[in-house]
């Protein structure tokens, strides 16, 4: 298994828009869909199915393929794209919320630096902690950015 922060060379199948907002979906194994899922929603899943998150922050759908939705309530965390509260986690390996990056920050502390370490130490799980199936540092990163702009 490839480390969830390294890029898959695999080349990615076309996917369906979400079909409740219409946006591109990403691609997500489906060990992220049985991580996170809760049991009646993990119940349902079709494994020959291929499955995509959907990012758009206003669409309650977090998962979709061509014949099946799961909303964000069905899931065992709040997703970073879905919720704006700022004890939701932007790094789920490591604990990153947005009101800690936010301390961090503030006390001219480096979050991404430590998280690159984690990642090199080969310690994330991003696959099967975060609902987007990936690596976290770009949502981390465009957070911190967000901050700078604020």
């Amino acid at each position: 298994m490839d480390s969830c922060c390294q890029k898959s060379i695999e080349k990615q199948t076309t996917l369906p828009q979400c079909p409740v907002c219409h946006q591109k979906g990403k691609s997500v194994q489906l060990i992220t869909l049985k991580a996170l899922l809760q049991p009646t929603a993990l119940e349902t899943i079709n494994p020959d199915s291929s499955y995509a998150f959907c990012s758009n922050p206003s669409c309650e759908v977090v998962y979709f393929s061509d014949s099946h939705t799961y909303d964000k309530d069905t899931l065992k965390v709040s997703v970073f794209q879905k919720v704006d509260e700022l004890d939701v986690s932007v790094c789920y390996c490591f604990g990153w919320t947005r009101e800690r990056l936010i301390q961090a920050i503030q006390e001219n502390q480096r979050p991404t630096d430590h998280i690159r370490e984690q990642v090199q130490a080969n310690r994330c799980g991003c696959e099967v902690n975060n609902p987007q199936g990936s690596c976290c540092l770009g949502n981390v990163t465009m957070f911190i950015r967000s901050l700078d702009k604020s």
